[in-house]
Parts: structure tokens; C-alpha cells; sequence
């Protein structure tokens, strides 16, 4: 099935009924997006019909994890973990629910996601809403198993204190670790107030040692969980080295490069007014920084730190180099957007082929 049909049929007609939902409300076509999901998910017969019409097989093992293939969906869209079926259905090698945070929280103050058609992004200012990691225990408690990896994002909840960050963190891991396959530290969200401060040298440092040797504590003398911390694309290159140094001294399992970025660089001039909202950018803007970063990331660590590659994903070729780039895996979000479920069968395909091709099997 080649990439251009089926994007043309989620262009021409999907993306447009989804787009005029709630008046052009981005985010009421988000909720009701993810309610479609969760009701798909709650049918095995559709779910296993559509996942063999759509997934791409493109297996790979990335910090001791086997993944079906290497696209995965991205934190943001599903917070709290309630479609997971249905992403599956859909042909996602991994899922990462999340970001989730400790304590409950409503986000902030609506509205606060916008699109830029023109520019093939997003901004959003969302402030990790979500029910809470209690909430999300509960609910992959008693879902049903996941056919692919599970990733968990977790966050610092926006009542605590940046001095009491470390607690927050590892109150969320604990709840959530026999859920998670793996779990990433968002240190990067630019939507809560000294979040991104946490990328600072001492106080990742801090952070990181603690929720490792918490995963240690947790695996009860067997192999602990992977965790992995998200960058921002705005940190500079020694900001960078430095994070790659604590991940090499904390056992770090893995970067995720990047979250969304504060740059309006990019934009087309028709969505230069939006892009003037405050948030976070995502999208093909952010295509070359986050192949920048990961390829930073991977000649730095000499391709010892796996490292998920984000941004900027709008079509196949573009997962492809940053998988060249020396990513392990790719997350799509905004370009699943836009592009719709071709988007990841053709970036699996794209990743087999070019696997096969280097004798990569």
C-alpha cells in the first residue's frame, strides 16, 4: 500500500471531519479522537483486523525491550493511557501514555492548543493535564494487555515545589512501575512554571540518581525497568553534553530528542499570528533541530545511549533520517495529525526496507 493513497484519502476527508469538530476546536478534536479509540479498543476482532491491515513488521531491540516496529506515538496524545487497543489497531510499535503527574491536575486555562495548517504544526500550552498516576495505575491495572511496549511519562505536578521535585517524580514511579515498560522523565515541557530548570546539571543529577536507584529497588534484584529523560530542542550543545554525561554516570537507559521547542523558526507567514500564542512548537519545524540533536546525542555518546528520535516528523522520509541519524526509535505526534495512520506504516516500511537493504535483519 503505497503512502500516497491512504494520506490522500485521511487529507482530503478524515482530517477535515476531524478538523470542523467543536467549531475547529483543536482540542475537542483531540478528546473526541481519543474517545473513538477507546471505543475501538474495547472490540479485539476489529482492533486484530485492522492491526494486521496496518502494522508493519520492523522488529527491533532497543534497552532490552522488543518492539514490533519502530514507531511509536508520542507522549501528549493520550495522557492517561485509555486507547491503548485502539494505537495498536492502528500499527504503533510502542505507545508512550503520559506526561502524568503525581497529583491531579486540570492543565491550563482553555484554550490553549492551536493548529498552523500552513506550517504542518501545533503549539500547544497544555500543562500536563491529567487524572494523576493513581488514576493511570488503576486503569493499566485492570485494561487489558498491551500488544506492544508501554512507555510512561512522568512529570512534576504543578503544585509541588521545584525544591520537592525528586519526591514528586518518584511517588509516580512507584505507583506506576509494574505498568510501565519504560519511563521517561520530562524535564523539557516548556507549559510548567521550573520544569525545565530540572535540566540543570545538578539538580538532573539529583533527579536522575534517585529515580534510578528507585527502579533498582522496585526490579527487587532482577533487572530494572528502563529510564530514559526527554530534552529540550532549545538546550545548546554543552547543555547537551551534559546531560549525556549524567545519564552516562546515573545508568540512564536512553534520551527522548526532543520535546516541543519555544522557537517560532519556520513558521509560514500564514501562521505567524498564531505562532505568537505562548507554548510549546511542534511539527516540521522542528524537522532539522531534533535530527541535530539526536545526531548529537549519538556521536556524543559514542552510540552507547539509545535515543528516540522526535520532531518534525511530517512524512516517512523524514522518520527515516532521523533514524540515520542515529535514533533507535521514532515518536510521531503532530505529524500523525496531519498525516494520519499512513504515516506510520510508512515509516515502518521505509525502516524495513532500509534494514533490509544493509543487511540489517
Amino acid at each position: 500500500m503505497p503512502y500516497s493513497a491512504p494520506y490522500s484519502l485521511y487529507s482530503q476527508l478524515v482530517r477535515k471531519v476531524l478538523f470542523s469538530l467543536g467549531g475547529g476546536d483543536p482540542e475537542i478534536a483531540h478528546h473526541r479522537t481519543i474517545g473513538a479509540l477507546r471505543a475501538l479498543g474495547a472490540r479485539p476482532g476489529p482492533v486484530a483486523a485492522l492491526r494486521a491491515l496496518l502494522a508493519v513488521p520492523a522488529p527491533r531491540t532497543v534497552f532490552g525491550l522488543r518492539f514490533p516496529n519502530p514507531v511509536g506515538l508520542a507522549a501528549g496524545m493520550d495522557k492517561d493511557g485509555v486507547a491503548l487497543p485502539g494505537w495498536a489497531a492502528l500499527g504503533f510499535g510502542h505507545v508512550e501514555v503520559g506526561t502524568v503527574t503525581w497529583h491531579p491536575q486540570p492543565g491550563n486555562p482553555l484554550p490553549r492548543l492551536y493548529r498552523l495548517p500552513a506550517s504542518e504544526a501545533l503549539i500547544n500550552r497544555m500543562g500536563f493535564n491529567n487524572a494523576g498516576a493513581r488514576a493511570l495505575a488503576q486503569r493499566l491495572r485492570t485494561g487489558p494487555t498491551p500488544s506492544m511496549p508501554v512507555g510512561i511519562s512522568i512529570g512534576k505536578s504543578k503544585v509541588t515545589p521545584v525544591a520537592e521535585a525528586v519526591e514528586d517524580y518518584r511517588s509516580s514511579l512507584r505507583a506506576l512501575y509494574p505498568y510501565g515498560d519504560y519511563f521517561a522523565v520530562n524535564v523539557s515541557s516548556p507549559n510548567t512554571p521550573g520544569l525545565r530548570g530540572l535540566q540543570d546539571r545538578a539538580l538532573l543529577d539529583d533527579l536522575l540518581g534517585e529515580l534510578t536507584t528507585e527502579a533498582r529497588a522496585l526490579a527487587y534484584g532482577g533487572r530494572p525497568k528502563p529510564v530514559l529523560v526527554k530534552i529540550a530542542p532549545d538546550l545548546d550543545d554543552a547543555a547537551i553534553g551534559e546531560v549525556i554525561e549524567v545519564c552516562a554516570a546515573r545508568s540512564v537507559a536512553g534520551v527522548i530528542a526532543t520535546n516541543t521547542t519555544l522557537s517560532r523558526d519556520g513558521l509560514a507567514e500564514r501562521d505567524v499570528a498564531t505562532g505568537a500564542q505562548a507554548g510549546g512548537l511542534s511539527g516540521r519545524p522542528l524537522a532539522r533541530r531534533a535530527r541535530e540533536v539526536v545526531a548529537f546525542v549519538h556521536r556524543e555518546s559514542a552510540g552507547t545511549l539509545p535515543v528516540i528520535g522526535v520532531g518534525g516528523i511530517a512524512e516517512p522520509s523524514d522518520g527515516l533520517r532521523l533514524l540515520d541519524a542515529g535514533a533507535s526509535l521514532v515518536q510521531v505526534y503532530t505529524g500523525f495529525v496531519y498525516a494520519g495512520p499512513a504515516l506510520v506504516r510508512g515509516i515502518s516500511r521505509a525502516a524495513r526496507a532500509a534494514g533490509a537493504a544493509s543487511g540489517d535483519r
